[in-house]
């Protein structure tokens, strides 16, 4: 008898663990509407990193990164932060339409910095995964 329940509890286990595999992700939009992961905003860069090269001491360098929201619901980013307060990025609040674009302004300063750099935008946004980045990357001379 004890072997018959004992049978019985793992197939209750089994039956269990497999029904969760068939469940996709679910997340809350920034409007708090559910949305599976089938169906959630996908960011789209044209690229992910600038390469400005080689540019003197106290230049400053300035790109958009341009993106498209190639998922199925709106896009909306709640931040755009740069690894430090030399680089600024500006972002679009408004939400992004699916197959619609928009860009991300970046503005690095190289004042007091010399060297190989790689600045760093984190974006967080209501896409699954929340998190993104974008690159600038160069030499910064000495203005010697």
């Amino acid at each position: 008898m004890k072997k018959i329940f004992g049978v019985i509890a793992v197939l209750a286990m089994f039956v269990a663990g497999s029904s969760c595999k068939h469940k996709s992700t679910v997340m809350l939009s920034a409007d708090s509407t559910v949305v599976d992961s089938a169906n959630a905003p996908v960011l789209t860069f044209e690229s992910q990193t600038y390469d400005f090269g080689k540019i003197k001491e106290g230049e400053k360098v300035s790109v958009s990164f341009k993106f498209t929201n190639t998922g199925k619901s709106p896009l909306i980013i709640q931040s755009a932060a740069a690894s430090c307060g030399c680089t600024v990025p500006e972002y679009p609040h408004e939400p992004i339409a699916p197959g619609s674009g928009s860009e991300i302004k970046v503005v690095f300063n190289s004042e007091g910095k010399t060297g190989l750099q790689n600045k760093v935008v984190s974006i967080t946004s209501n896409t699954i995964p929340r998190s993104s980045e974008i690159n600038l990357v160069g030499d910064v001379q000495s203005a010697q």
